[in-house]
């Protein structure tokens, strides 16, 4: 009868353990959105959606919770940011992240606004590569959308070509 109980309690042991070790760790994530000084009075960019793709997955990217809405850049320098999306995640390592944009998209010059032209933006969105492990201590990404590399004045309008940094 010990026999029995004692192999009933090691394959019990060995069955949490087990359970325990297929257990998936999750973390808090924050996507931050932060601005070098640009000389505008205001750069707007309508935020739609943010997204992140994980190392071991080439195919899918995974939505956030995302606070849409249009943001004006320059609200965001000297060390202010805002908080763009947030997610509980599993413990991995972070790619990239997308931002997709809606069509509100505009640069204020001089008094005057105009359109924000984004190539190709609203379709594939604006990806920033990161590869960083999301664990405790990683839990915030820190965007800089730089909007004084990103705008370029051209023949037939405004353009962003992004430049978006990882602080």
């Amino acid at each position: 009868m010990k026999k029995i109980i004692l192999s009933l309690a090691t394959a019990c042991l060995v069955v949490a353990t087990f359970m325990q070790c297929k257990k998936t760790v999750h973390h808090n994530l924050e996507v931050r959105l932060t601005d070098n000084p640009a000389n505008y009075t205001e750069v707007n960019v309508d935020i739609q959606k943010v997204s992140v793709k994980f190392d071991e997955d080439t195919l899918s990217w995974v939505d956030l919770n995302t606070n849409a809405g249009v943001y004006n850049l320059l609200n965001f320098q000297n060390g202010v940011n805002t908080v763009l999306a947030t997610s509980n995640l599993p413990q991995n390592t972070v790619k990239e992240v997308r931002f997709v944009l809606g069509p509100n998209n505009t640069v204020k010059d001089s008094g005057t606004v105009h359109n924000l032209i984004i190539p190709s933006g609203a379709e594939s969105g604006l990806k920033i590569k990161v590869s960083k492990k999301l664990n405790a201590t990683l839990s915030t990404l820190i965007i800089d959308f730089d909007a004084k590399e990103s705008i370029k004045e051209e023949t037939d309008g405004y353009k962003l070509k992004p430049v978006l940094k990882l602080k």
